[in-house]
């Protein structure tokens, strides 16, 4: 497999000791341009690597606030070829070096054609896919499609994960492996659940992959006790429930996810 920045951004916090914020981020919740200056102002507040949701009309694993972002973009009009031009604009900015990385549906893949939306993905400098619906049997054929595109395909275990299915899971997966901390939506929750270090203790016996923690976190303390445990820390609805709450005065969101991630940031960092 060839280096790409996932690879590079946790060879480098591993150097230092540190480990990996990624917040979350609707692409085109309220619009676009919002999307585009909110990644800008994550990726300066702190976040290691960026995931952006591509709004989907029946996600299978997110919570109310993610949906009924998704909900919003839809409404607004966002199209696939927006969201990779919006990409685009921002890796192709003098200087730029944050890993952004997809959230994003089988079924968009598919239905626009996987050997397509590999080429977009790609000229558009995206430096993986998050695929949570893709079928492990259909990884296999997939990830060295991805690969040849310089995409890393980064799959999701859960902790009814068999210990069977999860070798197979880390046999198709690159870049990092997605731990979802709890069974069910994403949503923020109270407290890490008991499980999950045991849960991440075994498979850190079947992989060097890094253990990139998601699902249910929302604060800096639940942040600072994941660091003993995981290489890398997901944020999504907390982030994206301040859009909802500002609905009609972005500015305003802009500044609260920006301090948010400023703090989750820090928290990951050793903070």
């Amino acid at each position: 497999m060839s280096s790409n920045r996932i690879d590079d951004v946790f060879a480098d916090l591993k150097a230092r000791s540190s480990k990996a914020f990624m917040p979350f981020l609707t692409a085109g919740d309220p619009d676009l341009a919002f999307t585009g200056r909110m990644i800008r102002d994550v990726a300066a507040a702190g976040a290691d690597l960026i995931e952006i949701g591509f709004p989907f009309s029946d996600p299978i694993a997110d919570g109310p606030v993610i949906q009924a972002s998704y909900t919003r973009a839809l409404n607004r009009g966002v199209k696939i070829d927006g969201i990779f031009q919006t990409i685009r604009e921002i890796t192709q900015s003098p200087g730029w070096k944050t890993p952004l990385v997809a959230m994003v549906s089988y079924t968009l893949i598919f239905k626009r054609g996987i050997e397509q939306f590999l080429k977009q993905a790609q000229d558009a400098g995206l430096s993986g896919l998050i695929v949570p619906d893709m079928p492990v049997e259909e990884a296999g054929e997939i990830e060295p499609m991805m690969a040849a595109h310089g995409l890393k395909l980064i799959l999701l275990v859960t902790p009814t994960t068999s210990d069977a299915r999860a070798r197979k899971i880390i046999a198709c997966t690159t870049g990092f492996l997605y731990c979802v901390s709890v069974v069910g939506i994403t949503g923020e929750r109270e407290g890490i659940p008991a499980a999950l270090r045991k849960q991440l203790a075994g498979l850190r016996e079947i992989t060097q992959l890094p253990l990139c923690v998601g699902f249910g976190i929302s604060k800096p303390d639940q942040v600072h006790a994941l660091r003993e445990v995981a290489d890398g820390v997901i944020v999504g609805s907390a982030l994206v429930r301040k859009i909802e709450q500002h609905l009609n005065d972005p500015d305003a969101a802009l500044s609260e996810i920006r301090n948010l991630v400023q703090g989750l940031a820090h928290a990951v960092h050793g903070g």
